[in-house]
């Protein structure tokens, strides 16, 4: 689950990490009310979305506080900012953060991670800070440093602190400023169940101040249950329709820009489903795991969130019955076929568990439907089908 800016910050700033001063706008009657707040004589506007890019995309401006300040605010409302992120149809602008401006004198990168491939938290840190981590590593690497950590509730050593910050080449007040920085975003990603916590730029100002001035965080989504207050900071209009309809039923789901929709068990075999579509030259609708105890009311719901992608030309069902029952996944399919009145070709591999039942209900439904004997077979049919 991600979260928009201004939330990340409030997060920093009840753990004492030092953010701008700043107030968020939800709606144009605020505006005058809330910028009173604000006494500094040049203003950070910014459009909240969960996106990055914002700058390049008009989304970022730094503005004199003065009576053009609310227009600009009135014009950034309801605007559609398309970065690379948004994809070519945007995302509207309902929320903006009107902080105080900092006089930068360097600008660093530094972010905390759960790093899945060894088990611990890994900081992130570059002298890059502002630009794209992911460029930076391609072309200066050696900018950048990583350093992991064996996850304990202490948190980082001293040791372990002062390899994080060597980069930084910080005086030694700043350096106990970035000490404190270091355990608070330690402490966030466990109090929290974060995945990822992202400062860019971390900066220091011309006397000589750390602020953080610009966060991203990212939680676990299936921990989600037990962290109430960060439940409650979901933006609900910043997520695909569909992906909130599958949060509903317990599946995971993911909107791709290809054509041909997939409802699978498990996401490895999600994975190399998707790998063998674009292997024989077509793209994949989306992800969809049903997961292994999946009901016929679970695939029904799968199946019509497929569906409701008008871009699908085509589905590909492959089920492999382990703890999941090709009947009950058949019996899904049919139901939802029928009340969505099936209009596009539809190719179904089943193995495993009741695969006999699940294919002889399937082929008693008077459905247009092709079977594979394979997932090769699958793949083959459902490209030639839609052509």
């Amino acid at each position: 689950m991600n979260i928009h800016e201004h939330q990340a910050k409030d997060i920093l700033r009840e753990y004492g990490v030092p953010v701008s001063k700043g107030v968020v706008i939800f709606s144009e009657n605020e505006i005058e009310e809330k910028i009173k707040d604000i006494k500094s004589k040049n203003i950070v506007l910014k459009a909240q979305i969960h996106a990055g890019g914002r700058g390049k995309a008009g989304g970022v401006k730094i503005l004199k506080n003065d009576e053009n300040l609310i227009n600009e605010v009135k014009k950034m409302f309801g605007k559609t900012l398309i970065t690379h992120q948004t994809g070519p149809q945007g995302k509207k602008v309902k929320r903006l953060l009107v902080e105080e401006a900092s006089t930068i004198h360097k600008e660093f990168y530094l972010s905390c991670l759960v790093d899945r491939e060894t088990s611990k938290i890994a900081f992130i840190s570059s002298v890059e800070g502002g630009m794209d981590i992911e460029k930076v590593a391609k072309e200066n690497p050696k900018k950048i440093i990583t350093n992991k950590i064996d996850l304990n509730k202490e948190g980082p050593n001293q040791s372990e602190i002062e390899k994080i910050i060597s980069i930084f080449e910080l005086n030694d007040s700043q350096k106990k400023e970035a000490e404190k920085l270091i355990i608070s975003l330690y402490k966030i990603l466990l109090d929290k169940d974060a995945s990822l916590i992202e400062i860019n730029p971390l900066i220091i100002t011309k006397d000589e101040k750390i602020i953080c001035l610009d966060a991203k965080m990212n939680f676990d989504d299936n921990a989600i249950f037990r962290r109430p207050e960060i439940s409650k900071l979901r933006d609900l209009n910043e997520e695909e329709t569909a992906e909130i309809e599958a949060s509903k039923y317990d599946l995971a789901y993911i909107k791709l820009n290809g054509s041909i929709g997939c409802m699978v068990n498990g996401a490895g075999l999600a994975m190399a489903t998707m790998d063998i579509i674009k292997f024989y030259g077509q793209e994949p609708a989306n992800f969809l795991d049903v997961g292994g105890g999946a009901t016929k009311e679970k695939v029904t719901a799968a199946f019509k969130l497929i569906l409701a992608d008008k871009n699908v030309k085509g589905i590909l069902i492959n089920i492999f019955g382990g703890i999941m029952r090709c009947d009950v996944l058949a019996l899904g399919v049919v139901e939802a076929a029928k009340q969505v009145n099936l209009s596009v070709p539809l190719v179904v591999r089943l193995a495993g568990t009741n695969f006999e039942e699940g294919k002889e209900i399937l082929d008693k439904s008077n459905l247009k439907i092709l079977s594979a004997s394979d997932l090769n077979d699958a793949a083959k049919k459902i490209v030639e089908a839609i052509k």
